[in-house]
């Protein structure tokens, strides 16, 4: 099941160790399998508000995002980030190919009920 990085980014500031990270993420990536799907184009927000930029990055599962956020590759440029550019980062699995939402309200209620629809 693939899993995601995916990052809300606010109030950034231009900075030369944002370019430093810029060219150094991708090499923390390639050992994880990470690849960028998004990575900051403007957005077409159609419902509330959306500060910032977005970045999802997918990795094969979760146990390849989480190694490649815990490596000391990444480690390494971590703050060259975060020391100018305010986010959130979370990572999160993926659904699979045959994923059906009525089978998670399904589950939903039967926790909520205790009964089946």
């Amino acid at each position: 099941m693939p899993a995601y990085g995916f990052a809300h980014l606010r109030d950034r500031r231009h900075h030369p160790d944002i370019l430093e990270y810029l060219k150094r993420i991708q090499g923390t990536l390639d050992p994880f399998h990470g690849r960028f799907l998004i990575h900051g184009p403007p957005t077409a927000v159609v419902e509330g508000s959306w500060p910032g930029s977005m970045v999802l990055i997918e990795f094969p599962g979760m146990a390849e995002a989480r190694a490649w956020y815990e490596s000391p590759e990444y480690r390494k440029i971590l703050r060259l980030r975060a020391d100018h550019i305010d986010g959130d980062l979370v990572l999160v699995e993926g659904v699979g190919p045959g994923y059906d939402p009525r089978e998670r309200a399904e589950k939903l209620q039967a926790e909520t009920t205790g009964e089946h629809a």
